[in-house]
């Protein structure tokens, strides 16, 4: 049990070896807290209806979002405004248009497990 901390070593375990898999498993603090952040953005139907629409769609305008999900323009913004600063989307400006795109990695991996009903 070489992972085990040692103000924990003292307390009982059934499967040291996995009592060590299971903490190599969750590793740093900071990486649990950064992903619960990136789970709590997607818990909201709406934000996740954005993210899933931008993996699908690839760059597109705010209206046109709304649109795709049935929200209201102000509702995409504000949600996008969380997003960008999340740094899960980004947006580009052409002209007056601002079109969107996701650029978080492992978030769009995930999202690639909740796609439409086969």
């Amino acid at each position: 049990m070489h992972l085990v901390p040692a103000e924990r070593a003292g307390q009982r375990t059934i499967d040291g070896h996995r009592v060590c898999d299971a903490i190599a498993a969750v590793g740093e603090p900071e990486r649990v807290r950064a992903w619960a952040h990136r789970f709590s953005l997607l818990s909201d139907p709406g934000r996740l209806s954005l993210l899933l629409a931008l993996h699908a769609a690839g760059p597109i305008a705010v209206t046109d979002l709304a649109l795709a999900t049935g929200m209201r323009d102000t509702a995409v913004s504000q949600a996008l405004r969380l997003l960008r600063t999340a740094g899960i989307v980004e947006g580009q400006k052409h002209g007056r248009v601002v079109r969107y795109r996701l650029v978080d990695g492992p978030v769009r991996a995930l999202l690639s497990h909740c796609g439409p009903p086969g």
